[in-house]
This record gives C-alpha cells, structure tokens and sequence, in this order.
C-alpha cells in the first residue's frame, strides 16, 4: 500500500481531527494541533493518505520554536505529534511523514528541528540527544532530541529552547 503525502488543506480538517482523536487518549494530546493552529504557532501540516483510495493514514505537525545560540534568534521548530492510525502502524507512513517534513523544514530555512520522542525511533533520521544539549528547555533531558537541518549550529552559547504554549497543556495533563 503507497502512501501520498500533501500538506493540509482547509477540506482535511476532519480527516486531521478523525486521525489524532484515535491516535491519542487524552484530550491535550488531541487538541495540540488545534491548539498550535488557534495560536498562529503551526508552520506545517502534512497529511498521508493512501494512493489508490486516498483514505487518510496519518499526519506530522510541525510548529515554530524560540531559539537561542549566542544570544541571538535562530530559526527552529518542533516536529510534533506524528500520529498514524493503528491499521496503517508498520508500513512506513510516520517515516515517510517525518522524512517529508525534515525535507520540507530544511528547504525552508530552519536551522534546527526539535522533537520529543524515543530515541531509539527518531535515531534513524538523524535526531540525537547531543544536538539538543546545552539549550535550556523544560524538556530537556534523553528524549529531547534534535536535528541540525542546516549542517552546522553558529557559534556562541546555547540559550532556550522554547516550544509553542501549547505543549504547555501536555505536561499538565
């Protein structure tokens, strides 16, 4: 089964809430996108849908972050959630929505891509623990992971690494 990738449009508003209303439990975790959106703080949406039915599989969110090396601003983002639908788990969709958003990011300019996550999954494209080191976050720690998209970090001291609001209500929940 081929999976197509597109970004979101206005019409997958309901295939994007059907996909993240089975794919997570609670209500915060759900609502991410939603709440990312209302804040002006999502850069990306992609959406998978099968080839031959275009039943939707799954998506990536991606949002903006505020970032800091040397003090000054660098463009960043959190790639989160990824979220594919049980029937479609195993067949390649989340690494194929992840390696279309770190192409897409990296075309875009971001100088780094935050995730967090297992590392044991996010490994294979390129996230490590080292390259989220040293920036202060309230994640921070073995499953905050990062990807350098543009091949170097500038030089001067790592500063915050600060994800939208809206993961705010994660943690909490």
């Amino acid at each position: 089964m081929s999976s197509v990738i597109h970004p979101a449009r206005p019409v997958d508003a309901a295939d994007i809430d059907h996909v993240l209303g089975r794919c997570f439990a609670r209500p915060a975790e759900a609502n991410l996108v939603k709440q990312l959106a209302i804040d002006g703080e999502l850069v990306l949406v992609l959406i998978a849908r099968d080839e031959a039915t275009s039943d939707v599989q799954g998506l990536v969110a991606v949002s903006r972050m505020t970032l800091s090396i040397g003090g000054d601003p660098a463009p960043a983002v959190a790639l989160a959630p990824v979220a594919v639908l049980p029937e479609h788990r195993g067949s390649g969709t989340a690494e194929a929505l992840i390696r279309a958003a770190i192409d897409r990011m990296r075309e875009a300019g971001a100088l780094l891509m935050f995730v967090l996550g297992e590392p044991g999954f996010y490994n294979r494209f390129g996230f490590s623990a080292q390259a989220a080191e040293g920036f202060h976050s309230p994640y921070a720690g073995p499953f905050l992971l990062a990807l350098e998209l543009q091949g170097g970090l500038p030089c001067g001291p790592r500063g915050e690494a600060r994800h939208a609001d809206a993961f705010a209500a994660l943690a909490e929940g």
